[in-house]
This record gives C-alpha cells, sequence and structure tokens, in this order.
C-alpha cells in the first residue's frame, strides 16, 4: 500500500512538471519535443487508469492537471483569439456573424479592445472568414469579455475556467451515467485523466467539453426517460458545437419501436416534439443576432470546412490523389460536397438498420457515425476527436485512446517555418488506427455484443 501510494504521488507529480513545460515553455514547432514529452505523459496516464485508485483521487489529479494550464496563454493553436474577438464584438453591441475582422482592421475602425493584437493572433485566414461558432458558444466568448475586456490573458483565464467546469460536470454526470449503465465509473478516467484531452482541450482553448457536458446531461436524462429535459440539452449541446446534429436520426428506433412493431400513433408524437424542441430552441438561441445576412454568411463559412481546408484527413486524401491522378488537379470542391452526403447515408443507414433501442447501443452508434464522418472529412483537427473519446468510454470500442495517442503525429505539420504536411505520418497515424479498428471488429465482444452489458439495459418505454 505504501509503494502503491507513494508511486501514485511521485506520477502525479512528474505529470504535473510534464504539463508544465507544456503549459509554459514548449511551441508547435518543437514537434520533437512535443513526442517526447506526450508519450512521457501517456505511460502515466496508463499507470493511473490500470491501478486501482479511488475516484476521489482520480477527479482530484485530473482538475489539478487543468489547473496547471491556467495561467497559460494557448501554444499549440491561435483560434482563442478569435474567441475573443466574437466576445468583444458582443459587448460592443456588434454581430459577429455579419462582420468581418479583417475589414475592422482595413478600415482601422478599432472599436474592439486589443484589435490589431488580436487580428495578429488569428491570423488572416481566420479574420477573413465570418464567424461559425452557435450562440451558446458566443456566450461564453461574451461573458470572457464582459469579465476581461481588455486583456487578452484575462479572458484566457475566464475561457478556461468555463472549460474546466464543464470537464468537472463532465467527470460527475458522466460517472453518473456509467453506473445507471452497468458500467464501472472509473471509466469516465479514460477521457478525464487523458492528456491528449487536458493539452487539447483545456491548454489550448477548444469548447468541446462545454458542448460534450450538455450532450452528456442530455444521455443521461434520455436515460432516465425525461425526454424532454433531454431534449433542451441536447439543443445546448448544439449550440456550442454542432456536431451533435449528426446523432438526431439516431433515436427513431427509440422512440417508434415496441418489440418489432413501429409504434407512430403513440409514439410519433413525442419523438417529433423531441426534434421541435432540440431545432426550436437553436432557433431561439439565434434570434438576437438575426439579420438578413446571417444564414448566408454563416453557411458559407461552415461550408469552407468541406469545400476549402485540408488537414490529417484520411479516406479524403485517397480520393483527392485519384483525383490529381485522372484530373490533374485538386478536387476538394467536389469531394467536399460528396462526403457529408455519404455521410448522412451511413448514418441513416446506420440509424434505421441497427438496434438503437436502449441507451448503450444509441451511444454506440453515435460513435460509429461520428467516426465516419471524420474518417471522411477534408479536415480532422486534434480537439475534433474528443467527441470519439467520451462516447467511447460508455461502449466497448476503445480505437479512439489509441487514436488520442497517435494524432500528435498531425502536429509534425508545424514544424516546419512554413505549414506543410508529410503524408508519411499521416499514413502512420491512419495505418496504426485502422488496424486496431480492424482488430476491435473482429473481437467476439463486439460480434457478440448483444450479449454482454447492452443486456443489462432495461428496455422499458419512453
Amino acid at each position: 500500500m505504501f509503494i502503491k501510494k507513494a508511486s501514485f504521488t511521485a506520477i502525479t507529480i512528474i505529470s504535473c512538471l510534464l504539463y508544465y513545460i507544456f503549459a509554459y515553455h514548449l511551441e508547435r514547432t518543437f514537434f520533437g519535443k512535443i513526442i517526447l514529452f506526450w508519450t512521457a505523459l501517456f505511460t502515466g496516464y496508463i499507470f493511473f487508469i490500470n491501478l486501482n485508485f479511488s475516484f476521489k483521487n482520480l477527479a482530484t489529479i485530473a482538475i489539478l492537471f487543468r489547473l496547471v494550464f491556467l495561467l497559460a496563454m494557448p501554444n499549440l493553436s491561435q483560434d482563442f483569439y478569435r474567441f475573443i474577438w466574437d466576445g468583444r464584438m458582443i459587448l460592443e453591441n456588434l454581430n459577429p456573424y455579419i462582420s468581418l475582422p479583417q475589414t475592422f482592421i482595413e478600415e482601422e475602425f478599432l472599436i474592439i479592445e486589443q484589435a490589431e493584437e488580436l487580428y495578429a493572433g488569428m491570423g488572416p485566414m481566420n479574420g477573413s472568414h465570418y464567424t461559425n461558432y452557435p450562440p451558446l458558444n458566443q456566450l461564453c466568448f461574451f461573458i470572457a469579455a464582459l469579465f476581461s475586456g481588455k486583456s487578452i490573458l484575462g479572458s484566457v483565464i475566464i475561457m478556461r475556467l468555463q472549460i474546466i467546469f464543464a470537464d468537472i460536470g463532465i467527470i460527475y454526470f458522466g460517472s453518473k451515467l456509467l453506473r445507471k449503465l452497468d458500467i464501472n465509473p472509473n471509466n469516465i478516467f479514460l477521457y478525464a485523466l487523458n492528456p491528449f484531452i487536458i493539452i487539447e482541450l483545456t491548454g489550448n482553448l477548444h469548447y468541446e467539453p462545454v458542448m460534450l457536458f450538455f450532450l452528456i446531461i442530455a444521455l443521461y436524462l434520455f436515460h432516465k426517460r425525461k425526454w424532454i429535459l433531454s431534449g433542451f440539452m441536447f439543443a445546448f449541446s448544439i449550440s456550442i458545437k454542432l456536431i451533435p446534429l449528426l446523432f438526431l436520426p439516431i433515436f427513431l428506433k427509440r422512440f417508434l419501436l415496441r418489440g418489432r412493431k413501429i409504434k407512430w400513433k403513440e409514439n410519433g408524437i413525442k419523438l417529433l416534439l423531441f426534434y421541435v424542441i432540440i431545432i426550436g430552441t437553436n432557433g431561439i438561441l439565434f434570434l438576437p443576432f438575426i439579420s438578413e445576412f446571417l444564414i448566408s454568411n454563416y453557411s458559407n463559412s461552415v461550408g469552407l470546412w468541406f469545400r476549402s481546408f485540408e488537414f490529417n484527413a484520411s479516406l479524403y486524401y485517397i480520393f483527392r490523389e485519384i483525383g490529381y491522378l485522372f484530373r490533374g488537379y485538386n478536387e476538394i470542391a467536389i469531394i467536399g460536397k460528396i462526403t457529408p452526403i455519404l455521410t448522412i447515408i451511413f448514418i441513416l443507414l446506420i440509424s434505421l438498420f441497427r438496434r438503437n433501442k436502449t441507451t448503450t447501443e444509441i451511444i454506440t452508434t453515435m460513435l460509429l457515425a461520428s467516426s465516419f464522418y471524420y474518417f471522411t472529412t477534408t479536415t480532422m483537427h486534434p480537439w475534433y476527436l474528443a467527441t470519439l473519446v467520451v462516447l467511447s468510454i460508455f461502449t466497448e470500442y476503445r480505437f479512439p485512446l489509441i487514436w488520442s495517442f497517435i494524432i500528435i503525429l498531425s502536429y509534425q505539420a508545424y514544424a516546419n517555418l512554413t505549414w506543410k504536411e508529410n503524408l508519411w505520418f499521416v499514413t502512420l497515424e491512419y495505418s496504426i488506427l485502422y488496424g486496431f479498428l480492424i482488430y476491435e471488429l473482429k473481437k467476439p465482444t463486439q460480434r457478440l455484443s448483444g450479449k454482454n452489458c447492452y443486456e443489462k439495459e432495461k428496455e422499458s418505454g419512453l
């Protein structure tokens, strides 16, 4: 027991030191050092996960590791500058959905505090596009501006506290949902202690934890058959990041099927109301920003991720090479329109042909749906992976955890003075990922999942 406690203390201290180095002394161009410290942190992560430490101890160090980053400026991402800009736009009663940072700088209309510094930080590419962050996310940015409207570091601290509190909420409600599903509640630390989650989200100020906080509450309430409240939480999750929109068709069978029969009359109204709550709530949240240009600006901004940007992609890079072979140029404008259609078709198929009646089955289908989307997308930034990581802990799949380790290979692109991807690193990343995924799909526990933990849930009506 003494050795176990001493080891726990020693690895906690070492991990804190490594997180401190990551937070305050590394830049994303230091690829070799990043790989070294990343690997060391994952080694400690494996130690914490595999030894039987108490929930309280693991929760404490999960929060402690995040607090190490509290006063640090994000050094692996520059998106936070745009977050601050949008928040200060709202503080000045300006609509961030209809104005470009570039316009303010070119016309020297510097009503935004520290405008030039923020624009330089976000970069011309970000500053030349309309914001694509949904309304509730904008509220988070506004709160940071409200409490720290003249200090970039102050705004960073406020936003980081929001993310840390969201992660605490995920630990709390995630563990409650795990208990309801008769799964070890310590599984939540596969997410909460994951170095990728701590560095990419708390460190780099990406708002996936806030989105996932509302999503976990939505799933928890849905499991307790409180589907109306669940709908509101689901709507809030979408209003932080749009990705949960992918999951809406997955609830069809849970509402409509009783045994093997579809009960339209009994539950069709409930299903419709569930969707109306989600879509209507998001519509209401957009009302403060309503403008004749809102829909066109927002849809064009979101569409850019499919038509123009490419990073750390998987199947898309194969499609791109085929396009080069037959057409002689990059076909992203065409491929970027096709892959979302493929995603929609895939989601509809697994929504209709998988059981999707128990909460565990629904979450597993969510994991498969979002995985397909990220496998085919043109742009796979590391922080997108957080959704897969948190969903996986409620299932028997662990490939997102493997991906959370090897996705650091994508940072090789920033090791050059001019950004450039090395496709050998991308190939290595996805070869390992797909190899492990195939292994998991072939495991008997996956083929017989209906006779495993899924049977532990009661299939009672909503």
